[in-house]
């Protein structure tokens, strides 16, 4: 016989699913999911499919109107993976919703994670006289979220930083050859951390060696693939004006990123082409912390370094990553001068380097991935 907790978790477990189906376009807001309940039969569900359109509780009251079930929908449970909004956006609260249907009971997973809301939906409802039970699954339904998460606290991009190598560390060879480290699997896993990401970043070395194009390939629907912005690093203002990603149907999603003190007349030919963004040296380098406050303030949640070596170094001296995501193929390049996957100053005490944690070991094809997040504690 199932218990009353176990219920709750099996329909927020459905709400979970519902939720990643809108995994990577919904940003800036979360993938939320939601089921509604009455008399152990479920009368409508529904998710958060895009911003600006309804949020994930309004779609499961609709499609129980959708289905005949309007009739039900007073006295019902509602199932929700994220703490229901308490505040007007693009759309208006859903605790107002909630109350108005005459929705009995809420239950829901995460924690509104805005220091300033959190909770207070459920305040509202629970003086209002709905049943509230909260933190059903919570680890899993805060997981769905780490981007958004991220950003809603700090306001700055929450940072994955990919690389592709070979078992001595290396992303190619002396000469420059890099194509391909890694087989089929692996390379399908690295394009869906673009999917997920609001933006990709690069450095002008990588755009100068490989001319990529930094989409996402495989995608479906062109919107989607036209709001993955594309950030290029490039102090001294040094990318051929024939780059893909200066001349390709996608340069209004191109910022390159330059120093003040770049040549004017090189600046202002690429501004004809694309956004450029000035930025102050910091300790030799563009100051990476302003450009993820940038970044942040224009609703950049989840951002993908793709760098080469002294780029993803960078991110890691300036304690910004969040999560790696690194795949090893059994290769061995060798060589003082093969291109490293992390190069930069390096750490001068083995307490300053990054610790990895929640690590995840998965083998693709021949490759291995180890997936974890980063933490500077």
């Amino acid at each position: 016989m199932q218990t009353p907790e176990s219920i709750h978790e099996q329909y927020i477990k459905l709400a979970i699913k519902l939720a990643k189906k809108a995994e990577g376009v919904t940003s800036p807001n979360p993938i939320v999911g939601a089921v509604l309940v009455k008399d152990g039969k479920i009368i409508g569900s529904g998710y958060h499919h895009r911003a600006g359109l309804p949020h994930a509780e309004i779609e499961a009251i609709n499609d129980a109107r959708r289905k005949g079930n309007s009739a039900l929908i007073p006295g019902s449970t509602i199932y929700v993976t994220l703490e229901p909004c308490s505040t007007h956006g693009k759309t208006p609260p859903c605790v107002n919703a909630i109350i108005n249907e005459k929705i009995k009971c809420v239950v829901y997973g995460a924690t509104d994670p805005n220091p300033l809301h959190s909770g207070r939906a459920k305040k509202i409802l629970t003086d209002a006289g709905v049943q509230v039970i909260d933190g059903v699954l919570a680890e899993e339904c805060t997981s769905l979220n780490p981007a958004f998460n991220h950003w809603i606290v700090h306001k700055t991009p929450y940072v994955i930083l990919k690389s592709a190598m070979t078992l001595d560390g290396k992303i190619a060879t002396a000469s420059g050859e890099s194509k391909w480290i890694t087989g089929e699997k692996a390379r399908r896993y690295a394009m869906n951390l673009r999917k997920i990401s609001d933006a990709i970043l690069v450095g002008v070395n990588t755009v100068i060696a490989d001319n990529p194009s930094l989409t996402y390939r495989g995608i479906k629907r062109i919107e989607s693939m036209k709001k993955l912005r594309r950030i290029i690093l490039d102090p001294n203002c040094r990318i051929p004006l024939n780059s893909t990603v200066v001349t390709d149907r996608f340069s209004s999603f191109t910022t390159v990123v330059v120093s003040e003190n770049a040549d004017a007349e090189k600046v202002r030919k690429l501004q004809t082409c694309v956004n450029v963004l000035k930025l102050p040296f910091r300790d030799g380098r563009l100051d990476l912390n302003l450009l993820m406050k940038k970044l942040g303030e224009d609703n950049v949640l989840a951002l993908l370094v793709e760098g080469g070596g002294n780029t993803n170094a960078a991110f890691f001296e300036s304690r910004l990553v969040n999560r790696v995501v690194f795949f090893y193929a059994p290769k061995i390049i060798c060589g003082r001068d093969a291109v490293k996957a992390v190069a930069g100053k390096g750490f001068s005490s083995w307490n300053e380097i990054p610790k990895l944690r929640n690590i995840k070991f998965k083998k693709m094809g021949d490759d291995l991935m180890i997936d974890a997040l980063v933490s500077y504690d």
